[in-house]
């Protein structure tokens, strides 16, 4: 396995793409709202991507039709914008990313359309909080194993269990580098955090079974239940200290 030490200049520059994401997600949280088909927020999503000097992460990645992937509900990742129109309690899961100079930055977050219920609303909770657990334990001299019990752990503390075929990532001049990410694991293994590692870590939660299944689109991957699921995912650097959220404006 060969992790990629990014430089000061090369961190500057995904700090630059992560403030970009960031514009962007900015923009598409205070637009999207019941009545709204999937589609628009991609239009959005690339049309502010542009606006700020960089190209989206996605469009075109193996053969990837959009910028953004907007995923409803039991939907988990990879979903396709289309004609789908958004109701008022969905649950909407956006992930972007954003190329500056050669690097990128990907992130993702989940939001409520309007009222959304009570056990919608934990879900998402829940899951940015296992992002923020995973993120805690992201310090040098830790080990990789460590950020994925972290985010098990809170996972299932809430009582939702942890997708498994789907992993976070390191990521720089390539948007999927070495190491793979999983949130779930022991700690203590796995390779050893150093300064100037950057990696996106992307917990998804569901409500029911961890398993999941993929769509006719070959893209779209959903829960096999058909419960609802979440996903919020930020980049970070490893530094000296703390680790450093480089999607962030």
């Amino acid at each position: 396995m060969s992790i990629i030490i990014k430089s000061a200049r090369e961190i500057a520059c995904m700090r630059e793409a992560g403030r970009i994401w960031a514009k962007v997600m900015e923009e598409l949280k205070l637009k999207i709202g019941p009545g709204m088909k999937t589609e628009e927020l991609d239009h959005i999503a690339n049309e502010e991507v542009t606006r700020l000097d960089a190209k989206p992460s996605f469009k075109g990645y193996r053969g990837y039709p959009a910028s953004l992937c907007v995923s409803v509900n039991d939907e988990i990742v990879h979903g396709i914008p289309g004609k789908r129109v958004l109701e008022e309690g969905d649950i909407v899961s956006l992930d972007f990313g954003a190329i500056y100079d050669g690097f990128h930055a990907d992130a993702a977050v989940t939001v409520g359309i309007g009222e959304v219920s009570p056990e919608a609303a934990r879900l998402i909770a829940v899951t940015e909080g296992s992002l923020e657990a995973g993120i805690a334990a992201a310090c040098p001299g830790a080990r990789l194993g460590d950020v994925s019990a972290a985010i098990q752990r809170y996972a299932e503390s809430g009582g939702y269990s942890v997708v498994r075929e789907y992993t976070g990532h390191g990521i720089g001049r390539e948007m999927h580098e070495e190491p793979q990410v999983p949130n779930f694991g022991l700690s203590g293994q796995g390779p050893l955090l150093k300064k100037g590692m950057t990696l996106a870590l992307e917990p998804m939660l569901n409500i029911g079974d961890w398993r999941t299944k993929v769509g006719d689109n070959q893209w779209t991957v959903s829960t096999s239940d058909g419960n609802l699921s979440a996903h919020f995912e930020h980049t970070i650097a490893i530094t000296d200290g703390e680790p450093e959220v480089l999607t962030t404006l």
